[in-house]
């Protein structure tokens, strides 16, 4: 095993890298219910785009419209408070799983989290927001039916250049 160092934010965190299938880490992106519908202007990834490097959907007034016809409640945008208590319990999986957390930003309507896990992405993404959903509804910060869109983005960091430019990134950006 080689160790290496990451400076990310305050902390430097080591991370013990051994040859796997796995990349040093995860940039894991997760948006709020309601909050970047398909057909949305800034793009947005559905059944037919989501094949890596592929484009995403193109803007569509049409059928963002529609899309925003069909929620079950308004759109989550979430209070300090419910950001707060996001990134603790963001925390809490990572140390129960094993996961190094790298870097957090919980934002009004999307969260960014970067994390060094041997586990595939979709198990990440699905951990991380069953443990917040369930320790907001638990401290009534919650009530609605849903609180995340369906899935999220794992994008692979395979080099310490992209793990040092994704913690930039959430930290910064």
């Amino acid at each position: 095993m080689v160790a290496q160092s990451y400076d990310c934010g305050s902390d430097n965190v080591m991370i013990m890298r051994c040859t796997t299938p796995f990349p040093l880490a995860y940039l894991i992106t997760f948006t709020c219910y309601g909050t970047w519908l398909h057909g949305d202007k800034r793009g947005s990834v559905d059944r037919d785009h989501n094949q890596f490097g592929e484009p995403f959907v193109e803007g569509d007034d049409e059928r963002e419209q529609k899309e925003f016809k069909r929620l079950k409640h308004a759109p989550v945008y979430l209070t300090p408070e419910q950001r707060d208590h996001i990134a603790q319990s963001l925390r809490e999986v990572c140390e129960f799983r094993g996961w190094k957390l790298l870097e957090v930003n919980v934002r009004t309507n999307h969260v960014h989290v970067v994390v060094a896990a041997q586990d595939e992405p979709k198990k990440i993404v699905r951990d991380l927001k069953s443990r917040c959903t369930m320790n907001l509804k638990g401290s009534g910060l919650f009530t609605q039916e849903k609180l995340w869109t369906r899935k999220g983005s794992g994008r692979y960091l395979w080099n310490d250049d992209a793990v040092n430019a994704a913690c930039k990134y959430v930290r910064e950006q």
